[in-house]
Formats: structure tokens, C-alpha cells, sequence
């Protein structure tokens, strides 16, 4: 099934990354179509953007988004800005301590992650992203995990392997205990 995912924050969350790992790890390691489009300010790093990334099963002729059934929100701008974008049961997931959701419409699936709290227990803030990532991955089941291991461990800079890996692996267990109870 053809799948939209909106991933949003601001410059420096690594959200375009965040896109380019899902894309990767469908089209190139899970044998799926995926299609990237990204948006960001002129002033990059802390100004909202954006990357909106399709996944399916079949060939993508259309790659925008138009109603996104996995929205990924990193910053409260983010989530007043993307939510109403939100598909009807569409799966919201939010950076816990970045983004106090309110007004959430009943229909949507709401899970979140202290992504950042977990990053800094790894030593660098940076792999949020990363940890989000994880989380993503256990609780949509869109890509596969070793399919989504292999695209983190491709992406991200030479000799942070084994920092985003275990970042990945926090976010992912984390995931895992959320969809058990």
C-alpha cells in the first residue's frame, strides 16, 4: 500500500536526513518504490523544514504529498504547522519533551518518544533523529528494521556508525514496549 510520511522540525534536527534513511532503506534495501520531496527556509539550521517521503509497493508517478498517513514531528512549530495535514487515522509521532500536542483530532493514532532525552544519554543530541528513526521503524512496521539498519549505517557519517546504530536500537526498543502494551 502506497504510504505518505511527513517528517517536520527545524534546520539541524537532521529531518531531510530522516527522509533520505526512510527512502533509502525501502528502495534500496526493502525491495519498495520510495519518492523524497524536501522544503526548508533560507535560514537552514533553526528554521522549519520539511521532507515529505512516499513508500509503496509499486511505482510512484505522483512523488508530493498530498495527505500524509505518518506525520514525524521534531518541534511544536512543526506540529502546529503539519498537523492539520494529518490523513483521517493518520499515525502521529512526536518528539515528547519538544512538542505538547493539543487539539489533536480523535481519530489519530498519537505515540512519542523522549528522542532527545535518549540522544544526550548517548552522548550527542545530534542523533535524535536517529532515535526517531527507530522508534518510527517499531511502531509503523512501513520498512523493514534490518533494511532500515543498513540505510542508517550508509547515511550517516564515517566512524558515528556505532553511536547512530545504538541510537537507532534505542528508539526501535523503545517502539517495541509501546506496541506491546
Amino acid at each position: 500500500m502506497r504510504t505518505e510520511i511527513k517528517i517536520g522540525g527545524f534546520g539541524g534536527q537532521g529531518v531531510i536526513l530522516s527522509g533520505d534513511i526512510i527512502g533509502r532503506g525501502a528502495s534500496i534495501y526493502d525491495n519498495k518504490f520510495a519518492t523524497m520531496i524536501q522544503a526548508f527556509g533560507p535560514e537552514a539550521r533553526g528554521s522549519s523544514c520539511s521532507a515529505g517521503v512516499i513508500v509503496s509497493p509499486e511505482a510512484i508517478a505522483y512523488p508530493y504529498i498530498t495527505s500524509p498517513e505518518v506525520m514525524i514531528v521534531m518541534s511544536q512549530e512543526a506540529y502546529t504547522k503539519f498537523t492539520p495535514e494529518l490523513a483521517t487515522g493518520g499515525i502521529l509521532i512526536t518528539e515528547e519533551e519538544m512538542v505538547s500536542p493539543h487539539n489533536l483530532r480523535k481519530d489519530v493514532k498519537h505515540f512519542s518518544i523522549p528522542a532527545t532525552r535518549i540522544a544526550e544519554e548517548l552522548g550527542k543530541r545530534m542523533v535524535l533523529n536517529i532515535v526517531m528513526m527507530g522508534f518510527t521503524t517499531a511502531v509503523t512496521g512501513l520498512v523493514d528494521v534490518e533494511a532500515m539498519r543498513k540505510a542508517v549505517l550508509v547515511s550517516v557519517p564515517k566512524g558515528t556508525e556505532e553511536l547512530n546504530m545504538n541510537a537507532f536500537n534505542r528508539g526501535f526498543e523503545y517502539g517495541e514496549k509501546v506496541m506491546q502494551n
